[in-house]
């Protein structure tokens, strides 16, 4: 079973403060270089453009891009290009978490489920699936030691 990432206004909000940072350290010298100096550097007039491009592309897709996949022996977390395959034997607890900026997070949501499991190199993993009870009754059913699950 598939669930994608909840996104709320707070994440909404950080993205374009984001996307606006890019935007003011890669065109701001785009536009001064254009029009308060007498010959532009084209060429770096272009590796600007394409750099606020790459980055910005690059943001939306680890931010938008965020899958969370239940299979029988493994839950599988996929945001970007960044992936986890975390085995329910492995899994330890699951809590709720509004601790989003700290730690190995792929969520989109300040809702969110911390996992931790054992082999991790933070020790958990934060996620924000959209449809957290249906998500938490699959989990459990695939990893039924899991003990400790405080919602």
């Amino acid at each position: 079973m598939e669930f994608r990432s909840k996104i709320d206004r707070t994440f909404i909000i950080m993205m374009s403060v984001a996307i606006v940072i890019i935007a003011l350290a890669t065109l701001w010298p785009v536009a001064y270089e254009l029009f308060y100096t007498n010959s532009p550097e084209y060429l770096a007039i272009w590796i600007m453009i394409a750099l606020f491009l790459v980055c910005t592309v690059f943001l939306l897709w680890v931010s938008l891009d965020i899958h969370y996949i239940i299979f029988d022996d493994y839950l599988y977390v996929k945001g970007g290009p960044f992936r986890s395959k975390i085995k329910y034997k492995d899994m330890t607890r699951v809590n709720k978490s509004s601790n989003i900026l700290v730690g190995y997070r792929i969520l989109s949501s300040k809702d969110a489920l911390e996992i931790y499991y054992k082999h991790s190199l933070m020790g958990s993993i934060i996620i924000s699936p959209d449809n957290q009870e249906q998500f938490l009754e699959l989990l459990l059913q695939k990893a039924p030691h899991i003990a400790q699950v405080r919602l």
